[in-house]
Order: C-alpha cells, then sequence, then structure tokens
C-alpha cells in the first residue's frame, strides 16, 4: 500500500525537527516503489541522514537503492553546488579577465549567499527537468526543519520577482543579468508549487503541542505561497502495553491531550496515524514496518530490563553548575531539530538567571518558540529572537541611512532595488548573529541555534567574515587586536558550546558529524547533553524498554568515544514548559536510573 492518498508527482514532506521527516519520506518513497512506480528521494537538508536511513552512500546525483527496484536517491550537496556554480561563473572569464578581476569574483562567490544558490538552484532544477519528467512518476523532497524550508520555498518566487523589477542591477551574486537565465527555471518552479495536481505538501508532526502549533504555522505559511494541496502524518502515536506503568500512561496521556487540541489550521486535513515503533528506523527492513503497529512487527519487545552500572552520567544540574562559575560568557546549545535544544537552553538560561546572573536568552532558528518554552517572566532573564524578516528590514533602513545618505533620488532608488535581494536576509541576520556574540562580554547570552544544517550555514557566512577581515587589514598596524565573532567561538573561555542529542541512532550520528565540522572550524564542543532518555525513567513498558535497550549503546558511546562532559535528562511525564518545570529539569541532581 501507498502512505498517502492519491500521491502527486512532487511530494514535500516538511515539519519541526525531529518529527521522522526522513522516515516517513523513505516509507512513502519504499511504498510507492513496491506498487511499480519509479521514485526519486532527495534530501535538501545540509545536514542530511538520508543515507544512514537508507544504509546507502548517496552523492549529488541519482543512485539506486539496493533491495529495491524502482527507487533512486540523491542529496543536495551544497557545499559540491557551490564549487560547481563558482566553476560556472568563473569559466567564461578564464584566459579573458586579469587575474585580479578573477580573484575578486572568486572572492565576491565565497559568501553563504552562493551555497544557498547554488543549492536552490539544484532544487528547482528537479522540479523543471523534462529528463527527470521523463524518468521518474515521483519526486519526493525529505527537507530540512521547517525555518530553512520556508526560505527554500520562498526563493523561486523572490528570486524571479527581484530579477524581473531590477534586471540590470547587482547582487552578493554580481550581476543580475547572469541570474536571468534561471528566471524561467524559477517560473516553473514557482508554478509546479502551486499546481494541485502536480504537488502536494506533507506536514510531518508528532502527537506533541509544540510540533503540532509549528505544523499549523508551516500550513498558513505555505498557503499563502499558494501551495494549498496538504496533507498531515501524526508520527509516533503511543499506546501503553503496561497500564500501571506511570511513564506509558503519561506519555499516552500527553499525546491524546495534544490531539484532542489540534490547531485548526489542520484539523480538515487528509491525515494518518503511524505508530510509536520499538526499533530506531534505519534499513530497509525498519523502514518497512514503519506502519506496522507496534505490537504486530515481530520486534524483539523486552518484559525485563537491567540497566548497566557503568553509566554514571551527571545531570544537567552539574552542567549548570559548571557554567554559572565563569560569571558570563556565551553558551550555543547546538543540534539536530527535535532533539530538545530549546528546552535544555531555556532550562540553563531560566536556572542561571534564578541564582541571580543576567541572562539574555535568545535564538536562530527562523522557526522559533523559545518564548512559549519560558512561557512567564523571570528576573534577570531577557527573552529575544534573531527575526530574519524583521533583522532584513532593519538592516536595509541603516544601510539607506548610512550608504545612501549622500546619493542622488536615482542612486538612492538603484540601492534599495539591489538590497531587495533574497541574500540580504542572510547578511543581517549574520549581522544581528554577531551583535549576540558581542553581547556576552558583559552577561551570559544562551543562544537556541536553528537545526545543525541551517547553523552550520550561518557559521560558514562567520568564518568568510573572519576571512574577509583578515585579508582587509593584512599588512596593517592593529590587525593583532582586532575580534572577529569566529574568533570569540573559537575561545574557549568566551564561548560554551553544549551538543544536545536523543539517544537514538540518527541524532547521534549527526550529533557526532556535527562535532567533527566544528572542530574542523577551531572550535571545540564544552559538553554534550542526552536528553528524553527512557532508560533514565525506569518505565516496565514492553515498547518503551525495548527503545531504553536500544538506548545504552548510544549513552556508552557519548560517555567513552565522543564527550569531554556528558549530562544525562530523562523523558519527563510532564512537558518541561513554564519557569518551574524548567528550573526543576535544571535543579535534578542525579540519575538515578543509571546508578
Amino acid at each position: 500500500m501507498t502512505l498517502l492518498t492519491n500521491p502527486t508527482r512532487y511530494l514535500f514532506f516538511t515539519g519541526k525537527g525531529g518529527v521522522g521527516k526522513t522516515s516517513i519520506a523513505c516509507a512513502t518513497a519504499l511504498s510507492l516503489a513496491d506498487v511499480g512506480q519509479r521514485v526519486l528521494l532527495v534530501s535538501t537538508d545540509p545536514a542530511s541522514n538520508l543515507d544512514q536511513v537508507l544504509a546507502t552512500r548517496l552523492f549529488s546525483s541519482p543512485t539506486a537503492i539496493s533491495g529495491v527496484t524502482g527507487l533512486d536517491a540523491l542529496n543536495i550537496d551544497p557545499e559540491a553546488a557551490a564549487q560547481a556554480y563558482r566553476d560556472r561563473a568563473l569559466a567564461p572569464l578564464l584566459g579573458v579577465a586579469t587575474d585580479r578581476e578573477i580573484a575578486d569574483l572568486t572572492e565576491q562567490l565565497s559568501g553563504a549567499c552562493t551555497v544557498e544558490i547554488a543549492a536552490f538552484d539544484e532544487f528547482t532544477s528537479l522540479l523543471t527537468d523534462p529528463v527527470l519528467e521523463s524518468r521518474y512518476d515521483h519526486v519526493i523532497f525529505d527537507t530540512a526543519p521547517t525555518g530553512h524550508t520556508l526560505r527554500l520555498l520562498s526563493l523561486p518566487a523572490a528570486w524571479s520577482t527581484f530579477i524581473d523589477v531590477n534586471p540590470g542591477g547587482t547582487s552578493c551574486l554580481g550581476p543580475n543579468t547572469a541570474r536571468q537565465a534561471q528566471q524561467a527555471q524559477y517560473s516553473a518552479a514557482v508554478a509546479a508549487l502551486a499546481d494541485l495536481e502536480r504537488t502536494t505538501l506533507v506536514l510531518v508532526t508528532r502527537p506533541e503541542r509544540g510540533a503540532l502549533n509549528e505544523a499549523a504555522r508551516t500550513s498558513g505559511d505555505l498557503r499563502e505561497m499558494g501551495m494549498r494541496n496538504q496533507q498531515l502524518v501524526i508520527n509516533g502515536v503511543f499506546r501503553a502495553t503496561a497500564p500501571t506503568d506511570q511513564i506509558a500512561t503519561a506519555l499516552e496521556r500527553r499525546g491524546d491531550r495534544a490531539l484532542q487540541n489540534l490547531p485548526a489550521e489542520l484539523r480538515d486535513l487528509p491525515s494518518i496515524e503511524v505508530p510509536l515503533q520499538p526499533f530506531n528506523i534505519v534499513g530497509l527492513n525498519a523502514i518497512r514496518g514503519l506502519l506496522t503497529p507496534a505490537e504486530e512487527t515481530g520486534a524483539a519487545v523486552s518484559d525485563r530490563f537491567e540497566l548497566p552500572c557503568d553509566l554514571d552520567l551527571l545531570a544537567l544540574s552539574s552542567l549548570v553548575d559548571d557554567l554559572a562559575a565563569t560569571g558570563k560568557g556565551l553558551i550555543m546549545v547546538m543540534g539536530k531539530g527535535g532533539v530538545g535544544k530549546t528546552t535544555i537552553a531555556a532550562a540553563i538560561a531560566v536556572e542561571l538567571a534564578t541564582r541571580g546572573k543576567s541572562v539574555h536568552l535568545t535564538t536562530t532558528d527562523p522557526a522559533a518558540h523559545i518564548a512559549s518554552t519560558v512561557d512567564g517572566a523571570v528576573p534577570n532573564l531577557q527573552i529575544g529572537r534573531i527575526d530574519p524578516k524583521a533583522e532584513r528590514d532593519a538592516y536595509v533602513q541603516r544601510v539607506m541611512a548610512s550608504k545612501g545618505a549622500g546619493l542622488n533620488d536615482e542612486q538612492r532608488a538603484l540601492l534599495l532595488e539591489d538590497l531587495q535581494s533574497p541574500c540580504t536576509e542572510e547578511v543581517a541576520v549574520f549581522h544581528a548573529f554577531s551583535r549576540m556574540i558581542s553581547k556576552a562580554r558583559s552577561e551570559f547570552v544562551v543562544l537556541d541555534t536553528a537545526p545543525t544544517g541551517h547553523t552550520l550555514l550561518l557559521l560558514d557566512t562567520t568564518g568568510a567574515y573572519h576571512q574577509e577581515i583578515l585579508r582587509s587589514m593584512e599588512g596593517q598596524q592593529g590587525v593583532s587586536r582586532t575580534t572577529t565573532p569566529l574568533m570569540r567561538l573559537r575561545d574557549a573561555s568566551y564561548t560554551q558550546v553544549v551538543i544536545v542529542t536523543l539517544p537514538e541512532t540518527t541524532p547521534m550520528q549527526e550529533a557526532s558529524q556535527l562535532q567533527d565540522d566544528l572542530r574542523r572550524a577551531d572550535i571545540e564542543p564544552y559538553a554534550w547533553v542526552i536528553n528524553s532518555s527512557f532508560a533514565a525513567t525506569g518505565t516496565a513498558d514492553p515498547v518503551l524498554l525495548a527503545r531504553a535497550a536500544e538506548e545504552v549503546t548510544q549513552i556508552r558511546r557519548v560517555k567513552h568515544d565522543l564527550a569531554r562532559r556528558a549530562y544525562l535528562v530523562p523523558w519527563l511525564p510532564e512537558e518541561p514548559v513554564g519557569p518551574a518545570r524548567l528550573r526543576a529539569l535544571a535543579e535534578r541532581k542525579s540519575v538515578t536510573a543509571l546508578s
């Protein structure tokens, strides 16, 4: 059977990080291929884990999935796409332009905007390529978490409009005449996305308040973009089989309560519920078992589980003790979407503020919900967010007030047109991020970052800016006293990076890759937090016990192989929302289940 009703040619799976978009997208792809359809599965997530789930190494061109007739898959690799984009842009100049002109253009194309537009070009080509049209019946997009995806889906119309109104201008990508060749592709992509007969947006969520609210907001945003053919998948629906187990009954009750209060925007959408399984969704057998009721999967669901004694991990309170001792600084909470970064960041911030520290809690996540997590006033705590649209508008105003001050009306109009480039938003967000880094010189700044892929792109911008500053000051006096944002991120006395993960295969692998990426940028993570552990709850439910048994391998890997400091947070019966519950989370002194 197929997962969705009347699947269209293009299927986009989107939702809050950690809700299971990749698993559901893979299950849909397999179910379509199993009934004879030719399917291309594409990841647009800069931090894709499609390779791991499919147990196949993927590239930027279609790769056949062994064991599944008719299924190919690929990852859009932003860095590889950006290099190919630069090569195409420079090729006509070789042997014609001077070395200096080529060097200037190469530097211009080294920023994050080039990475974004190159990945974007790859994405739009998949919607418009006639060869793919004849080769595949369905193209399935496993997208990045919501905020990044909304940005991606808005870009075809944004660039098409920008080129229309500013054909002879420039952007951070050079003259717009170079982009005009792509305008027909962008226009075709806009048409495909809005076509009810060709495109379906699948909102993947979990039976949790935050995930459902974000799905509802996304549904509205997509409708405003013209994408109205939507379906809803509620993943991880749990039914307790041990009615006396408090953890199991609390998990079922929380899910039922969330679904009973389903946001109005989602109530009329065609929907399907997918059960919580006792196993990690990795490999073809697991993907096919995803849609089967947990009690029918044949998985080993134990009725007895002894927790090991060697995992003497500290509780979150110990991490807060260590951070508070520094008195001030930047605390960056990072990780895959859906692992609880916002909860951990809010708990750290609330507890530091309660101890009398001055704290600024903010987020770079375009789909932020940090204020609703704190859900109340806390003395010494200021809450904000880096809002991409607001930052862009403020940045445009600052540039017009400074660079535009001495220009005539015609010149000001041209400058304003240039600033309408979609790249302007990325630049504005970077400037806001830099200001937050600087604030940590005098207080605690707790930064709840966007999911991994989006954050790494922001760090790429930080690195590019660092190199630009050093090049511009080369040979000048005072360069040794210059401090760039990247220097502050590398300074272990100034910045503490906390990696949050879940004790599951996919989030753990992505957290490990994140640590490797940070180390390549000379940023050393301070600590790891393993969140929402069933192994640390003492549950007796068979399905949860099976999940707990699988957790132990991951917990042991963090303690012995990955982290300098490791902390464990159990799954909590009550959702950690509001100052009191966040403080209770941060004040927990021990993890007795692992003693």
